[in-house]
């Protein structure tokens, strides 16, 4: 600001106690003049301070209204930036609180395909479970397809071996005719055979209704068809052809 630093406004006189001029002694006699000069000096060296402390203040009133005007200028232009600062803040509040109204509308709408997705994932999920149990079905009825199959390869040396008893069942029955069944060791060992033969084939029989009833299986499950009588003679005769089993039972050996 003009005028901050200057020396204080105040008279300096100097050569007299007090800082003021002695008054003149108005006696009798005639004043010297010599103080006459000294006080008309001193008045006017006291007019040009007075001058020059009357234009420091013009100066200074200047410059403070100078101030004065540039600090209204200043709040005016900060006053017109705060007031479009708040507009702006008004006016992206409202925006803000818009488009929040539209998001909130949005997601009410959204509500019933998020239910539809989480009733989609949930049906997901069971179909999932579904599918693994019938996966898993699936593989316990292929491991029990080979097993009856590892069985149906064991059927022809179990025909064999039936063949061989039943003819060894007739030779043993006619050699015992011949002999009138004279021993009764052989009638008895007659008797086991005739038993193990009737439930080797009863064993025959359910197996075969066993593969036949897997076969009926495989076949509603898609795994497709398997027929276990290809291959060993059986056809729609049984696994044996056409040879009743019936006379095999404990009633009695079939005649020759």
């Amino acid at each position: 600001m003009a005028g901050t630093g200057r020396m204080p406004r105040q008279q300096e006189l100097h050569g007299f106690h007090g800082g003021h001029p002695p008054p003149l002694r108005r006696g009798h006699g005639p004043v010297p003049l010599h103080l006459v000069e000294e006080e008309i000096a001193i008045r006017r060296d006291e007019m040009r301070r007075l001058r020059a402390d009357n234009h420091l203040f013009v100066e200074e009133n200047v410059a403070l209204r100078r101030e004065i005007a540039s600090a209204k200028e200043e709040f005016h232009a900060l006053r017109e930036v705060v007031m479009k600062v708040h507009a702006d803040k008004e006016s992206q509040t409202k925006e803000l609180i818009k488009k929040g109204l539209k998001l909130e509308n949005e997601l009410r709408g959204l509500e019933p395909v998020r239910d539809e997705i989480l009733k989609l994932k949930s049906d997901a999920q069971k179909l999932n479970v579904l599918r693994q149990e019938l996966s898993s079905t699936v593989q316990n009825m292929t491991q029990e397809l080979k097993n009856l199959q590892v069985e149906n390869q064991r059927i022809p040396t179990l025909r064999l071996e039936i063949d061989d008893l039943r003819q060894e069942l007739v030779r043993a029955r006619s050699a015992n005719e011949f002999e009138k069944k004279a021993n009764a060791d052989q009638m008895e060992q007659l008797k086991v055979l005739e038993k193990n033969l009737a439930s080797m084939a009863r064993e025959v029989e359910k197996l075969r209704a066993d593969m036949m009833s897997m076969e009926k299986r495989a076949r509603g499950s898609g795994l497709g068809a398997y027929s276990y009588s290809d291959g060993f003679g059986g056809g729609d005769k049984g696994f044996y052809g056409s040879v009743s089993w019936s006379s095999y039972e404990p009633r009695g050996f079939p005649r020759p």
